[in-house]
């Protein structure tokens, strides 16, 4: 069984990966890179690229670029992207140089996350007792989305290179207190059907926006306003296409994986 997870885990994040990969280089990355010559101060090199677009400006899976603004959020802001999740640092340091290299990074950078994601997945499925199918993993995998891209967006959208933001390691503990908060959550919620489990349901999913997210004392972004609000939501979109990719991915390799193996 555990060969038959990781076997499909890597063919699905290999196969959901590269087709995100080209969804963001279209969509996220250009405005990633847009959003940097605002960020230049006299012309030096921004650094974010590789991993901004997933996690965001968080430093976590936060959403976008799935990895090229979100991957590693090597622009420090994301979660699950893309140039997908960059911590935002400047400083020195080394960074993939702008073209073929900063694409293949960001590639490469989504296909792990997708793994990731496809291992969770499988995960959770495994878990529940249900079907791994393209059906339940899709419904599984719009959980999964609503826990690291919605309700983290909700306190901390994906930002561009070069916006405000409130120290890195308070956004980093909100983005995954909520992303653990909103997924348990929803299981109690959906899966739970005792009222004190609906009651806590709701507590969790409303706590971490109660307590809120950490922001900085002022707002401030040299990027236009047209350009960020773009950027995020369609880094949302492109971490809603990543999961979905993975999730029929997952769904489709599984039963032709077992077969094989027989």
């Amino acid at each position: 069984m555990f060969n038959r997870v990781l076997a499909v885990a890597l063919v699905a994040g290999l196969v959901a990966g590269l087709a995100i990969a080209v969804l963001q280089h279209f969509t996220t990355t250009p405005l990633i890179l847009a959003g940097e010559q605002f960020e230049k101060p006299e012309g030096e090199a921004a650094l974010g690229g590789m991993a901004a677009g997933l996690f965001g400006a968080h430093g976590v899976l936060a959403h976008g670029d799935v990895v090229t603004h979100n991957v590693v959020k090597a622009h420090s802001h994301g979660g699950a992207a893309a140039d997908a999740g960059a911590a935002h640092e400047h400083g020195e340091g080394w960074s993939p140089a702008d073209g073929l290299e900063r694409t293949a990074f960001t590639a490469l950078a989504t296909i792990v996350t997708a793994i990731g994601f496809a291992l969770m997945l499988l995960a959770v499925l495994l878990v529940a007792g249900e079907p791994i199918d393209i059906r339940h993993a899709l419904a599984f995998a719009a959980a999964a989305f609503v826990a690291t891209g919605l309700a983290p967006a909700l306190g901390l959208a994906p930002e561009l290179p070069g916006s405000a933001a409130g120290p890195l390691l308070a956004r980093q503990v909100w983005w995954v207190s909520t992303a653990v908060a909103t997924a348990v959550a929803l299981w109690l919620l959906i899966r739970t059907p005792a009222v004190w489990a609906k009651i806590l349901g709701f507590v969790l999913l409303l706590a971490p926006h109660v307590v809120g997210a950490p922001h900085p004392e002022a707002y401030a972004s040299g990027a236009p306003a047209e350009l960020a609000g773009h950027f995020a939501a369609a880094s949302l979109v492109v971490h809603a296409a990543l999961w979905a990719a993975v999730a029929v991915a997952v769904g489709f390799f599984w039963p032709r994986l077992a077969r094989r193996a027989a």
